[in-house]
């Protein structure tokens, strides 16, 4: 069997700098927001080029706290409107709605899977004060355009980095592209602990201060809080973790580019419709190597025949969802032909060349 992603096959080869992470914290007595998550937050603050990182308890959190922070800040209000991708995972959209904003969906580009730079001037009005670009499955969301746009609107751009930890555009990390950007380090993800966690990066001081209170309680202090804030703490233990899965994450990024490469190059089904590759390699990380069928469910029961194990990202989309019933009679063609026909191979770092290989050709077999 290959699996799709095997979290215990990656650990294993970083068991014993995990382990000393690990009994670091055990023996070092402080367990809530110590020495090692200043040292993380340090740490991926310089990876990603910005001078801010505030660790929170995952990925939603720290988008939500992102809009929380800047509806603290004044900058944004209730009822104004975010323009999101319609095709995102639907904690992109719940992080706008937590803060009563109001999510603005926008098609995606059907060959990149981000938003169509094309379509969103046409969705801003004179409510619109932010653009959340997701960078999905790995790859760059951001592009000079959107930069172009959000200038001339005085928009705010939220990047939900969540599944593209390291990626670039010209030289510049996610993270960095726009004013904040909220990260997931789910296990799963490209840099992932293990458990939850999440993170804020931003080079906006007095964002990065009000999220760093309200994190806690809304508290920088203890016992005096600026804020009703929350508590969603990046947990000193996934922060000693992170900090020693931060060094290997440059690396494995480029052997999950490798085999990529191999996808990319090897197969070579017309029944399969493969993702579209960047001009640059720096712009995806493949955190997902999604394909689409209009066979889809059929070629997923025949890869697991073949002792393949895909993935579905995501079959529903949000506004498709029960909870967001009052969107049920929209229509997004593009986004609900992806969700209907999209499936992700195995692709991982801890796979084989002959796994690799397997794939490639179960892929190029079906028919």
């Amino acid at each position: 069997m290959i699996p799709f992603y095997d979290l215990k096959k990656i650990h294993a080869r970083y068991k014993e700098e995990l382990t000393d992470a690990a009994a670091r914290v055990i023996e070092g007595g402080q367990y809530i927001l110590g020495q090692e998550v200043e040292a993380f937050e340090k740490a991926f603050a310089l990876y990603c080029g910005v001078p801010y990182t505030i660790g929170t308890g995952n990925g939603l959190d720290a988008l939500t706290l992102i809009i929380r922070g800047y509806k603290e800040l004044g900058v944004l209000k209730e009822g104004d409107e975010v323009l999101v991708p319609a095709n995102t995972y639907i904690a992109t959209i719940i992080s706008i709605t937590e803060n009563r904003l109001k999510p603005v969906l926008v098609e995606p580009d059907r060959h990149t899977y981000n938003l169509d730079a094309a379509l969103l001037e046409k969705h801003i009005t004179s409510k619109t004060k932010a653009i959340l670009i997701v960078h999905l499955y790995g790859r760059v969301g951001y592009f000079e355009a959107l930069h172009l746009l959000a200038k001339k609107h005085h928009l705010k751009i939220i990047e939900d980095a969540a599944q593209a930890h390291g990626a670039e555009y010209k030289g510049i990390k996610t993270g960095a592209l726009g004013d904040a950007a909220g990260f997931s380090f789910y296990p799963s993800k490209p840099l992932g602990a293990l458990g939850d966690a999440g993170g804020v990066t931003t080079s906006d001081s007095k964002l990065a201060g009000v999220v760093r209170a309200l994190r806690n309680y809304g508290s920088h202090e203890k016992y005096h809080n600026l804020f009703q804030g929350v508590n969603s703490r990046l947990d000193e233990l996934q922060a000693a973790l992170l900090r020693v899965k931060l060094t290997h994450l440059d690396t494995e990024n480029e052997e999950r580019r490798t085999i990529a490469q191999r996808y990319l190059r090897e197969i070579r089904n017309e029944k399969l419709i493969l993702p579209e590759e960047p001009a640059s390699s720096k712009e995806h990380v493949w955190h997902l190597f999604v394909v689409r069928t209009r066979k889809r469910d059929a070629f997923q029961a025949y890869l697991a025949r073949k002792g393949i194990e895909t993935l579905i990202h995501y079959p529903i989309p949000p506004h498709k969802q029960p909870a967001f019933k009052t969107w049920s009679t929209m229509s997004y063609p593009v986004s609900e032909e992806i969700h209907k026909t999209a499936l992700s191979l195995p692709l991982s770092s801890a796979m084989s060349e002959e796994e690799v290989g397997e794939v490639i050709n179960a892929c190029n077999e079906f028919e």
